[in-house]
């Protein structure tokens, strides 16, 4: 993976806000979060193709906003914000599609697991990815965003809009969960 210095997100969201430069920030925004934008994504929908197709409504989504970004939060956290929302719309909606129950979520993923042509089927990281979908909404997105992103719980709670002990507790009942059925 090629290594993207780090940028100056006060300094980025002013040249988005400014029509003169605006489409060259715009590139270099995708250049430098659309990786962990994806990831992010992928680990809430499994399939490739559907992640590849969230992004790009992230993107646009957040183009289509720049207008309101009011900068109390960091770009990076609005953009992971937009892209859980999208992901969360994206499993409802194809679950709704599908007429699954909300308990169905997990036989919904795990399918998605072994059908997707990316995932490389190795069989710890399998039973890893199923005992991740097992798990309910919020905690299978708190233990991705720590274990995964290893993403801060005060940046967490900015983006989920819950409370770092909350965040905790999520994730120590994931990490429960996914150790009993790895080991169980």
């Amino acid at each position: 993976m090629a290594y993207t210095p780090p940028i100056d997100e006060k300094e980025l969201v002013k040249q988005l806000q400014n029509p003169a430069t605006a489409n060259a920030a715009f590139g270099v925004l995708l250049k430098h979060y659309s990786q962990p934008i994806y990831w992010q994504v992928r680990k809430m929908v499994v399939s490739h193709d559907d992640a590849n197709d969230l992004v790009q409504n992230v993107f646009l989504k957040a183009w289509n906003n720049l207008h309101n970004f009011r900068g109390e939060a960091k770009l990076s956290t609005w953009l992971f914000k937009i892209a859980i929302n999208e992901s969360i719309n994206f499993v409802n909606k194809e679950k709704q599609r599908l007429q699954l129950s909300e308990d169905a979520d997990e036989s919904f993923l795990l399918n998605n697991i072994e059908a997707d042509s990316f995932f490389d089927g190795e069989e710890l990281q399998r039973d890893l990815q199923k005992a991740i979908a097992a798990l309910p909404e919020k905690q299978k997105l708190v233990f991705n965003m720590r274990y995964f992103d290893e993403m801060k719980y005060e940046e967490m709670s900015e983006i989920l809009g819950t409370s770092v002990g909350a965040l905790k507790a999520s994730y120590h009942h994931a990490v429960k969960k996914v150790t009993e059925k790895l080991l169980g």
